[in-house]
């Protein structure tokens, strides 16, 4: 019923419990697809006893050292459940939550795509997702994703939905290689889904300070999520959604940029202005009409990129910057 696709990049140590939240689940009928590179971060011992006391476990070896998108597309092309999710090894699930998923699946008459919660643990504290608000005010019936456009708005991530395996091969998804990989693939699978269905449960804890994947993709770089809003437009304007969806979208991507630039040692100083510049750009030339920013800090944010005062914006940040410079490990709320 659910292929679990697992990178099997193990930074932290956190993959067999990874490993365990998943067989040690009520529901049985789910396979888990452990996906290994050549890195020495991927411990194929591990995953090699796994699969010799588990035969739900299957092991795909990649040659060299491979990205986060290579390693999930791997993973994809082996699995032969009807519902992927793609898991990382610092994520863990509930030992309810597959069982939770397929009921949720059958009631909804198994649509395209099931959306749910997550949260982050850091030291300690557990933050609900970003999209928590949205998937609250969901209601039970399946739909469109047309017809729920805000949902644009939150983070696009792989691991906080199910989606059909058959609409993934008839889609021809694919991650690229470089970094924010999930972006455009999230929103054409959304925007491929004649129907989605939403479980109003934390279903995956991811427990990490951020998400970028730590494995990222040999020669990405920050910069590269320029070309994936760019792409998500692009195909927003093809498939006739793009007066519909844009604002929502507009207001997320602003708020990517904007917290990657904020995000400490993300960019070089040498980087940060030229990264700004191209926000800027990016804020003129994907403006929606009528178009109305955030109220409050936020919104004197989004003016800041809308003008191209870069010297304001970081002067703005300075407060917010000095505090995450005193205290390196506060939680990050997502994006």
């Amino acid at each position: 019923m659910i292929s679990v696709i697992v990178a099997a990049y193990d930074l932290q140590g956190q993959l067999e419990v990874c490993l365990n939240s998943i067989l040690n689940q009520s529901f049985r009928d789910v396979e888990v697809v452990a996906v290994l590179d050549q890195s020495a971060e991927c411990p194929a011992d591990l995953v090699d006893d796994y699969a010799r006391r588990d035969g739900r476990v299957s092991v795909v070896r990649l040659t060299g050292v491979a990205g986060i998108g290579r390693i999930r597309n791997a993973g994809a092309e082996r699995a032969a459940g009807d519902y992927l999710l793609f898991l990382d090894s610092d994520h863990i699930i509930g030992g309810e939550t597959l069982q939770a998923m397929v009921d949720r699946l059958q009631s909804a008459d198994e649509p395209d795509v099931l959306l749910f919660g997550h949260t982050r643990l850091h030291r300690g504290r557990s933050w609900p997702g970003a999209a928590a608000g949205l998937l609250a005010r969901q209601g039970r019936e399946p739909f469109a994703s047309m017809d729920q456009p805000e949902l644009f708005g939150a983070p696009a991530y792989s691991w906080d939905r199910l989606v059909r395996r058959d609409l993934w091969t008839r889609q021809e998804l694919a991650f690229p290689d470089g970094l924010h990989e999930e972006v455009a693939v999230v929103h054409r699978a959304m925007l491929a889904a004649d129907r989605v269905a939403v479980l109003k449960w934390n279903c995956v804890q991811i427990r990490r300070r951020h998400t970028q994947h730590p494995a990222g993709s040999p020669g990405g770089t920050h910069f590269d999520v320029f070309g994936r809003y760019e792409d998500s437009f692009d195909l927003l304007e093809e498939r006739g959604a793009l007066e519909v969806v844009a604002p929502f979208l507009f207001t997320r991507m602003i708020r990517h940029y904007l917290f990657l630039l904020n995000l400490e040692g993300c960019l070089s100083r040498s980087e940060r202005p030229q990264f700004f510049q191209r926000a800027s750009e990016h804020y003129r030339r994907f403006l929606p009409d009528g178009y109305e920013h955030p109220e409050g800090r936020e919104g004197v944010k989004f003016q800041l990129v809308a003008s191209g005062r870069y010297s304001a914006l970081e002067a703005a940040s300075l407060p917010q910057r000095a505090r995450s410079f005193v205290s390196r490990g506060a939680a990050v709320r997502g994006r």
